[in-house]
């Protein structure tokens, strides 16, 4: 028998009981499924870093811990954690995500906004350019970066990527490195966020770099808040520099209601909702890498401590 720890907000396990036991059945998994163990039973903890449990010192016949969000920012730097940590990327985070950038890069492409504000009688056409003739960039190519800018080119967008790492997409122009970073935003008229938030990658967009972009591009902010520079973002907005921003993260959460953000007419916030995880697909990949681990297969999205994703 498997003993799994559900450890994450309490409300969470309503959502996730019969969706996980469902998946451990069908990957051929005997598991013992609790909401709370003694410690030193627990073989593989299911984890949301806002989980009460903070401290895994006890947890010393733990093989890994599987977390359920794509973001592992708040949990990786902790001292105690010395078991396997796996981010999760399942279909549900991927595809979710990819939809919603997809929509707000097609908003701003079509000029969606524009015609919205134009419904007095007043005919005023304005024509967009091609996909092709349309300069996207997506900053980070994870898994969900990746997926994104797939898509996107998949529509004919002249989609450039950037990641701190060389990587190799067929299909898209792939820039690395700090030089690369300069040369992907160059031009770009409308940007998508997905970054991890790390200390390398704080303050991406700050006002050196929003400069870079073509006057009145587009911001698309899905990944982390930290990511961007508010001050900078918002003056840039005031110039008219940047000529939209749709943002769905933020550096607190919920965002306060009187925070600039909210009525600026540039600003689109959505509540955090761009990819939200899927308690079936989730819990199909928490049981496939609880069966590797006990087949003694290497465990899927395990997290890289030093780069702290």
């Amino acid at each position: 028998m498997i003993n799994v720890l559900f450890a994450a907000h309490p409300d969470r396990w309503a959502a996730y009981e019969t969706p996980l036991r469902t998946a451990f059945d069908k990957a051929g998994l005997s598991v013992d499924l609790r909401q709370e163990f003694a410690p030193d039973q627990v073989d593989y903890i299911v984890y949301a870093p806002n989980s009460p449990l903070q401290d895994f010192t006890p947890y010393t016949r733990t093989k890994a811990v599987l977390n359920l969000w794509a973001g592992v920012e708040k949990i990786v730097g902790n001292s105690t954690l010395t078991q396997p940590l796996a981010r999760m990327v399942d279909f549900g985070l991927r595809q979710g995500m990819l939809e919603w950038v997809t929509g707000h890069t097609l908003r701003y492409h079509l000029e969606i906004d524009y015609f919205l504000a134009h419904q007095s009688g007043d005919w005023k056409p304005l024509v967009p350019p091609l996909a092709r003739d349309r300069k996207v960039t997506v900053l980070g190519l994870g898994e969900l970066g990746t997926a994104c800018a797939q898509a996107l080119a998949g529509l004919g967008f002249d989609v450039t990527g950037w990641s701190r790492s060389a990587k190799t997409i067929p299909g898209i122009r792939s820039l690395h490195g700090a030089a690369g970073l300069n040369e992907a935003l160059t031009g770009a008229e409308i940007v998508a966020l997905l970054l991890p938030n790390t200390p390398a990658t704080e303050n991406t967009l700050n006002t050196d770099t929003l400069a870079l972009l073509a006057p009145g591009a587009a911001v698309i902010n899905p990944g982390r808040g930290p990511l961007i520079d508010d001050d900078a973002l918002l003056a840039a907005l005031d110039s008219g520099q940047v000529g939209r921003a749709t943002l769905d993260v933020f550096r607190v959460e919920p965002l306060p209601a009187d925070h600039p953000y909210w009525a600026h007419p540039k600003v689109t916030v959505t509540p955090h909702i761009a990819s939200e995880t899927r308690p079936e697909t989730a819990s199909e990949v928490i049981a496939e890498n609880i069966r590797r681990s006990e087949a003694g297969e290497e465990l899927l999205f395990l997290v890289d401590r030093d780069l702290g994703y």
